[in-house]
């Protein structure tokens, strides 16, 4: 029989729990202090242009939402998948899905530089535009994962937990898929043009979303003192290597797939070999660090076991996501666009030549400033309701947990 499982809020009276407020409400403060600065002054002032009109904001917007996504795999195997070992875990898994992707959202709002015109957006849709479609699937996901969190606290709301957990699971796909589709579908960029981003972008979300988990979740176990059993981490850890090495395979079947088609092989150059900044942070960001190094610490007998491998490993996955959603983003616009095939093009309009793109403070602020609005968001609903449990103790041999 499952043991009952207890659930606390923190208490957050200690001089470390105050520090962390403090740390991140001075991010968000700087953050918004960003955003009013570019909004007064204009976009002349951060490294984009009318060739790279995304910037680092956008990197780390589509970076949370993505992984906003994938937090909430660790309730969907508890709920969708029967899988009763991670059902203690449910509850913060769905925090993390709405933090996240709340801090991801006002990134792009605030990076929009008429953020006051979002309301124009929300209220007419060109539904042959992704972004329409975007609109209701985030709003959408909000809704559905907080109808989740209902099911799990009130008790008797708790048959219905399933069936809302697979509307989640399927919503969330869903979501994913749209997010990729945005750069799937721009043809006129052929760094981005391809029908492999859509799933590529799920598997990146499950990959990025687990990291993110572990992360907060062994946090906040050591800054309370709550247990954690081994075997668990294990499992989620062992889950967190699946994922990056499937994060790897995508981006070989990327590159290949670009190697196979003749007008790609440019491309594929330009990202493996004569990308300058955007090759390095492929190869060592993107591959070394988010691919090979967790999968050393969390497969390598020595490190198995370890939690300090397993916490370094979530932080290299993350650091490893920020890098491939550069390449990806940046990278993306950066490559000379081809706007007559077949021809060689000369103009005073920079054709054929790479663009140009240095992150300004006020951008690595504004990004920053969203990472730290989603883990404000889980501090302070951590210590005013109870989404953590006192302990998660293994499970032992009951087969029931497997």
């Amino acid at each position: 029989m499952t043991p009952p499982v207890h659930y606390r809020e923190i208490e957050g009276r200690s001089s470390g729990f105050w520090s962390l407020v403090a740390i991140l409400g001075l991010f968000i403060a700087l953050a918004l202090g960003a955003a009013w600065r570019m909004e007064h002054e204009g976009h002349w002032i951060t490294g984009m242009s009318n060739r790279v009109v995304w910037g680092v904001p956008h990197v780390f917007a589509v970076f949370l939402i993505v992984a906003a996504s994938g937090a909430l795999n660790v309730a969907s195997v508890a709920s969708v998948f029967g899988r009763s070992l991670y059902k203690p875990l449910a509850r913060l898994s769905g925090l993390l899905a709405i933090a996240l992707l709340a801090g991801g959202l006002a990134v792009l709002v605030l990076d929009l530089g008429r953020p006051d015109r979002m309301v124009v957006a929300m209220t007419h849709y060109n539904f042959k535009s992704i972004f329409a479609w975007n609109i209701f699937l985030y709003t959408g996901f909000l809704a559905i994962v907080a109808a989740y969190l209902w099911t799990m606290f009130e008790r008797r709301m708790n048959a219905h937990t399933a069936p809302v957990g697979m509307a989640a699971f399927i919503w969330r796909l869903v979501l994913t898929t749209g997010t990729g589709s945005i750069f799937g579908f721009l043809v006129a960029r052929d760094a981005y043009n391809s029908a492999i981003l859509a799933p590529m972008f799920i598997i990146m979300s499950l990959d990025f979303g687990l990291a993110i988990f572990l992360l907060v979740l062994l946090a906040a176990a050591r800054g309370t003192g709550r247990a954690i059993g081994g075997e668990i981490l294990g499992r989620l850890g062992g889950l967190l290597a699946v994922f990056a090495a499937a994060v790897l395979y995508f981006a070989a079947i990327q590159q290949l797939t670009n190697a196979y088609i003749a007008r790609q092989h440019e491309v594929v150059r330009f990202f493996l070999v004569d990308g300058g900044i955007y090759t390095a942070l492929f190869w060592f960001g993107q591959v070394a660090i988010g691919g090979v190094a967790p999968l050393v610490l969390l497969l390598a007998p020595a490190w198995r076991k370890s939690r300090r491998a397993l916490a370094l490993a979530s932080a290299c996955v993350v650091a490893g996501g920020l890098a491939q959603m550069y390449v990806l983003i940046i990278g993306g616009q950066a490559y000379p666009q081809v706007v007559f095939p077949d021809h060689e093009v000369s103009s005073s309009a920079f054709d054929g030549v790479v663009a140009s793109y240095a992150p300004s403070l006020p951008e690595l602020l504004l990004g920053l400033g969203g990472v730290a609005l989603a883990l404000m968001l889980t501090v302070v609903a951590l210590r005013l309701l109870p989404f953590l449990p006192q302990a998660i103790a293994d499970p032992g041999s009951d087969p029931a947990h497997a």
